[in-house]
């Protein structure tokens, strides 16, 4: 497996797994099938240019597997903090280190930051997985978004956690 920083050259195989993602998962994001399925795949290229936002890939003979972004807050007050949003492994991957393997990458990027000091994520509160992930790499729950997700007539909770590095 390789973790590196995808490119504009990543972006077709980036926005077929992002649409997977949102169809079988769609409790675990923010954003809709519906809304991304008209996106191009130069939407998400543009987006892997950013000085802000660094989108990690896990690849195994050279398919994407997995991927991740880390968001720098922009705003002044919130510079000290950063987002880890969009995490998704292939359900055919799973259990085999891509996840863990995709945080460290981000977290790595987030040292390497200057005045980067805490990381943010939100987990959808009954991926069980998913937390174990995060709380393994030492992140903790500060609070919890009732009802975040509404999909048709489900809510789904959210539970926020932090790190400080």
């Amino acid at each position: 497996m390789n973790i590196r920083l995808l490119s504009p050259n990543d972006s077709d195989a980036y926005r077929i797994m992002r649409l997977v993602a949102l169809q079988k998962h769609p409790s675990a994001f923010a954003s809709s099938y519906e809304e991304e399925k008209d996106r191009s795949a130069e939407f998400y290229g543009e987006r892997f240019h950013s000085e802000e936002s660094f989108t990690f890939g896990a690849f195994e003979e050279e398919k994407l597997i997995g991927s991740v972004t880390l968001l720098r807050e922009t705003k002044l007050k919130l510079k000290h903090r950063a987002l880890i949003v969009a995490m998704y492994v292939s359900e055919e991957t799973r259990r085999r280190g891509v996840g863990k393997a995709l945080i460290s990458a981000a977290l790595e990027k987030a040292k390497e930051i200057e005045g980067i000091e805490q990381i943010y994520l939100a987990v959808e509160s009954t991926n069980e997985p998913a937390k174990n992930l995060y709380l393994s790499f030492g992140f903790e729950v500060f609070g919890k978004d009732r009802r975040a997700i509404k999909i048709e007539d489900n809510y789904y909770d959210e539970e926020h956690m932090v790190l400080c590095l």
